[in-house]
């Protein structure tokens, strides 16, 4: 059998009814644009390891398909994933007796470089908003909760209960194409521990309540006739609030980056940060904020530093 075939297979009998719409259909971007123009008539025990390797030195040199160019280190590891993923199971399977996939050396997953705004760039941002069109009240709840973008565009008023000033994430939206049109999506969230809840400040609450009376919708950010916004329409109006603002471009999730920096600079334990954030472990968290806490680290390192008697 021949992998295009294969792919075609394993994607719609053994992974499109386990896994989420958005899943699936990255995993068909993936096999469509990446893998089939390249490996997809080979036959699947003719997927050598030095093809294989072949392939994965291509995608890192000339794998973007805009530009021709290279292809991150982490795109190329997750085209290889889905791979090694579709042939293990087809030997798994009995489909193929073999399959080379583990001889595959890859680049090391990076971490991406944590963005955040500033002090003076967060009084400039939340000062604009705060006087602003309804909409960029979303700016402001994601400078005080972390939330992701999807997860703010999907909020319903009913997810906030005023009373005990609390925010439940249970939701996300995301963008999907159908009939060649883009359209926002509603899922769970992204994870097991997405689903969370949130305790508000109460000036957040006081914000939101006044954006409350003045809703037409039930939905907290929302198109002009109330329904969902779609992710890439709203990263267009926080890019146009920053050139408003004479703020340097920083992408919208720079404010999930700015929420956890002022909350470690203010002596927020990483634990609680972890699970407001919504992120699988505290490791994940201590990973990517660790030079957040670097001021912190001199602070302390100066209180230990008194128990030196130079005097001696």
């Amino acid at each position: 059998m021949k992998l295009n075939e294969w792919l075609d297979s394993w994607l719609n009998k053994y992974q499109k009814t386990t896994i989420k719409l958005r899943t699936y259909l990255k995993y068909l971007d993936i096999i469509q644009k990446h893998i089939n123009p390249i490996l997809g008539e080979y036959e699947l025990e003719g997927l050598t390891s030095n093809i294989l390797q072949d392939f994965v030195l291509y995608k890192l040199n000339n794998g973007n398909l805009i530009t021709k160019g290279k292809l991150s280190d982490n795109s190329v590891i997750s085209i290889v994933s889905l791979l090694k993923l579709a042939l293990r199971q087809a030997v798994f399977l009995g489909v193929s007796s073999v399959e080379y996939t583990a001889h595959i050396k890859m680049p090391t997953i990076k971490e991406k470089e944590v963005t955040a705004f500033n002090r003076q760039e967060q009084q400039k941002l939340e000062n604009y908003c705060l006087n602003s069109k309804r909409n960029y009240i979303g700016i402001i709840i994601c400078l005080y909760t972390g939330i992701r973008l999807g997860e703010l565009l999907a909020l319903t008023w009913n997810d906030i209960d005023f009373d005990k000033r609390l925010l439940k994430i249970n939701k996300t939206v995301y963008t999907i194409t159908k009939d060649g049109k883009n359209e926002a999506y509603i899922d769970k969230p992204k994870t097991k521990q997405s689903n969370r809840i949130i305790p508000l400040p109460k000036q957040l609450i006081d914000v939101l309540r006044k954006n409350k009376k003045i809703s037409t919708s039930n939905y907290i950010i929302s198109t002009k006739n109330g329904g969902v916004v779609q992710n890439r329409s709203y990263q267009k109006t926080f890019k146009s609030i920053l050139r408003k603002c004479n703020i340097p471009y920083k992408n919208f999730h720079s404010l999930r980056h700015t929420f956890a920096t002022r909350a470690l600079e203010l002596g927020m334990d990483v634990k609680t940060l972890s699970e407001i954030l919504g992120h699988k472990n505290s490791i994940i968290t201590l990973n990517r904020y660790s030079h957040s806490l670097l001021e912190h680290k001199f602070e302390f390192m100066n209180k230990v530093g008194k128990l030196l008697d130079v005097s001696l």
